[in-house]
């Protein structure tokens, strides 16, 4: 059933994937991967704090759902932030968001994902990064999207190389309360245009422009 909000209704569409309006239906068919936990274990865990993914089960579903919630409740044309499940094989298998701030003024997008463990490594970063670009840009005109990632974030960072985005300074982030180094990337609607996509299909999108102040 089609929902009254248009964000929820938005669907992209590739040979491998759908990034999904990110419903409560789905939400909920996403927990399992979320309780079993996506942040890496190692010394170097990939995403910033404050991360619900860091806390303990169930706090961490909880803080969350919370966060995803309080998102979706703020989606103004200052601010807004499109979450997406990624389906794969019909099967929830991650998040895929689009930000924009001011984005009318500026058009401008930045980017944020993750993926459950046993679905990394097979080339889905990229392709559901690829999906959330032609949403941004054939979808809302951007301008430019904008990224960043931990310098130590190889896996992210090899998707933004990879999709035509050119290195734009660095930053600094907390990470588990501690200093760490940001690679900052930035992709033209030009340098898009240029490897330009023709099997990704776009839903909802008409309706959802108002919404977004477009």
């Amino acid at each position: 059933m089609a929902s009254s909000y248009p964000p929820l209704n938005l669907r992209v569409r590739t040979p491998r994937l759908v990034l999904a309006g990110a419903t409560d239906e789905l939400l909920e068919r996403l927990i399992p991967v979320v309780r079993a936990g996506v942040a890496d274990a190692g010394p170097a865990p990939p995403f910033d704090d404050p991360m619900s993914l860091y806390a303990d089960s169930p706090e961490r579903e909880w803080r969350w759902l919370r966060a995803i919630w309080a998102g979706r409740s703020r989606v103004e044309p200052s601010w807004w932030r499109l979450y997406f499940v990624v389906i794969v094989d019909g099967e929830p298998a991650g998040m895929q968001d689009l930000i924009g701030a001011e984005f009318a003024a500026f058009g401008t997008v930045s980017t944020f994902s993750w993926l459950g463990p046993r679905h990394r490594g097979r080339g889905l970063g990229r392709e559901m990064r690829a999906a959330v670009l032609h949403l941004a840009f054939a979808g809302l005109a951007a301008r430019e999207a904008a990224s960043e990632a931990f310098a130590d974030n190889h896996a992210s960072n090899r998707v933004s190389q990879a999709l035509g985005y050119e290195p734009n300074g660095t930053s600094w982030a907390t990470r588990r309360g501690e200093a760490a180094l940001l690679t900052r990337w930035r992709l033209t609607r030009d340098r898009w245009d240029r490897a330009r996509r023709a099997d990704i299909a776009l839903a909802g999108v008409e309706d959802c422009r108002p919404v977004l102040g477009l």
